[in-house]
């Protein structure tokens, strides 16, 4: 972030943003964290349950069948764009949760300061909205449509990521991998969850994010997924909710153990808001929870596949 000179209180929030962009379990612990003492940000409670599948997909790629399909090279390129991605969102996310904190306990709206930590002016206006109505979905909605914005061309429309990652056939075919799948998992065993087939496009992520919304805050099914959340330490990996299947697993080495921490680089972007990005309307509309998102029949035949594959390819 900006080193320039800040209000004692904006640098503790920068300080405290450095510090939980550690890696993959830092970010997993603080959008939890945070939601448990401030519920009505339920986008932290999302975040946190969506950084929890990032961890798995980045450990996934570590272990077979992954090891064995695709080559070291393009599965550090797969890692680094999880990495990259789910940084750039708590770089600008994170911050803008901790000054509503901020402003809660001052009594008094603060988030002009946010321009100076580089968030955009469409989340300036959104929080000062918020801070009125207190409308929790609008409010959800407007951080999902930033966050997408957000990593559009540091990550999406970047030369590098594009070239190496979203054209390459080991992306086209990511369904197999379960890569493009976001689960919510239960202490009973029972997966739920959506996909987004062209991840490249910002307005079918931004309608996954409202899928997943509507899905983790569902009466019927929200009690599950808090329980998992609370009673499941995040470590990034499948065990977290491999451990209560009914049938036994072969455990994933925890993500801190399989890579090093990753230093990360940016540069002060312009404002996507500003920068001739419109908003659709659709990016408001609801999505709403449809039936067919109990995922676990379909992810217990996939997962076991891939270790009677991993069975196959080891010597015996």
């Amino acid at each position: 972030m900006n080193k320039m000179k800040h209000p004692s209180f904006i640098q503790d929030i920068i300080n405290a943003t450095e510090k939980g962009n550690k890696d993959n379990i830092s970010r997993t612990k603080c959008y939890q964290e945070f939601y448990l003492t401030n519920k009505e940000i339920q986008w932290a409670f999302l975040a946190s349950m969506v950084s929890r599948n990032a961890g798995w997909n980045m450990t996934d790629l570590k272990v077979h069948p992954m090891k064995d399909l695709l080559s070291r090279d393009v599965r550090q390129q797969l890692f680094a764009t999880f990495e990259r991605a789910n940084w750039l969102i708590f770089r600008d996310a994170y911050p803008q949760l901790l000054l509503y904190k901020r402003s809660i306990e001052k009594g008094e709206p603060l988030f002009r300061h946010l321009s100076t930590i580089n968030v955009s002016q469409f989340m300036i206006r959104e929080w000062e909205s918020f801070w009125h109505t207190k409308d929790k979905k609008r409010l959800v909605k407007a951080l999902i449509i930033n966050e997408q914005n957000v990593i559009e061309k540091p990550v999406i429309q970047h030369p590098f990521f594009k070239k190496r990652v979203f054209h390459r056939v080991p992306y086209l075919s990511q369904d197999f991998f379960h890569l493009s799948a976001v689960l919510f998992p239960t202490t009973t065993g029972k997966l739920y969850g959506a996909s987004v087939h062209d991840f490249t496009n910002v307005s079918k992520r931004i309608s996954l994010g409202k899928k997943l919304y509507q899905l983790l805050f569902h009466p019927q099914f929200y009690p599950l997924f808090h329980q998992f959340a609370v009673q499941t330490e995040p470590i990034g990996s499948r065990t977290e909710y491999e451990q209560y299947f009914l049938l036994p697993v072969a455990k994933t080495p925890m993500l801190r153990v399989m890579y090093p921490i990753i230093h990360h680089r940016d540069n002060i972007r312009p404002d996507w808001y500003l920068s001739g990005r419109s908003v659709k309307k659709n990016w408001w509309r609801d999505e709403g929870y449809k039936t067919n998102m109990d995922v676990s029949h379909r992810f217990y035949a996939k997962r076991f596949a891939m270790l009677a594959f991993q069975q196959l390819k080891s010597p015996q």
